[in-house]
């Protein structure tokens, strides 16, 4: 049931941007980006995860004097889940930490994105690993909803 959702949400999204990526988790967001970033931090830092860094994208590409939609990036890990999916493919640590994209779309919605661990096990070729893949993608799931929701 829950592929099955991500799945539809992942079609609403295909149907409602003309951005999507293979291998990108997305939900959509009640919260415009920085509320939906700062909602995610909480969220994580309750549940005794790192907040390395937040990137804002668009202040970037204003000091350039380009203009961006808010976009804001959230990299978070916690070596307790990242160690033993590096033990089993060392590779994912080009993926790791985690990543989170608080973007808001030409239609003004905002979505909060990640990578979807299936993406990861493909990338990488994981093998031996799937309680820890299904414990970061229960994670994953459910640190995106809790910012994203109303």
């Amino acid at each position: 049931m829950r592929k099955l959702l991500l799945s539809l949400i992942s079609i609403l999204f295909i149907c409602s941007s003309a951005i999507a990526a293979d291998g990108l988790v997305s939900i959509k967001s009640s919260h415009d980006v920085k509320v939906t970033a700062d909602r995610l931090e909480e969220v994580l830092e309750t549940k005794g995860m790192t907040v390395f860094t937040r990137i804002n994208h668009a202040q970037g590409a204003q000091k350039v004097g380009e203009k961006l939609r808010p976009t804001e990036l959230v990299i978070f890990g916690n070596p307790r889940v990242g160690t033993p999916l590096m033990q089993c493919a060392q590779s994912v640590a080009i993926d790791l930490p985690q990543k989170a994209l608080i973007w808001e779309d030409e239609a003004g919605q905002v979505w909060l994105s990640y990578n979807d661990p299936e993406y990861l096990v493909k990338r990488h070729d994981i093998k031996g690993c799937e309680e820890v893949i299904k414990k970061i993608e229960s994670a994953l799931g459910n640190f995106a909803r809790a910012a994203a929701a109303q």
